[in-house]
């Protein structure tokens, strides 16, 4: 199986980075982080098969709905999402209001049905093996 990996885009603070990492590999996907929206780009042009990107609509270097349109010019099927205000990032797929890492985490399951539900089939495999190794 081949999971779904998100970049993570993010101001250089690295709380902000951490959580969103955590919470997608909660759901067993992989990440890959930049810090501005110059190495989102670099990042992308690198490893373009990632299934999405997950942008903080407050970047410094490029705005949120330019970054969106560039990463876009990349690779055109990319799932884009925003944390913050859809204001200020209008050129995306979807946006989650403020950081509610629930909501974030709902959201990529829904996006990623087919991998959420080969992930929960592994993880009840794996809880049975070792039920019966107890």
């Amino acid at each position: 199986m081949l999971r779904p990996c998100y970049l993570v885009v993010d101001r250089e603070y690295s709380s902000g980075i951490s959580t969103r990492k955590l919470v997608i590999e909660t759901a067993k996907f992989n990440v890959i982080t930049a810090y501005n929206g110059a190495e989102a780009l670099e990042t992308l042009r690198a490893f373009p098969m990632v299934s999405g990107a997950v942008l903080d609509d407050h970047l410094e270097d490029i705005p949120c709905p330019e970054l969106a349109s560039e990463l876009k010019k990349i690779k055109s099927d990319l799932i884009v999402i925003a944390i913050g205000s859809p204001r200020r990032c209008q050129s995306i797929d979807h946006y989650v209001e403020s950081f509610s890492p629930e909501r974030l985490l709902e959201l990529l399951r829904k996006l990623q049905p087919a991998a959420t539900a080969a992930i929960e089939e592994t993880n009840v495999a794996l809880h049975s093996i070792e039920k019966s190794t107890e």
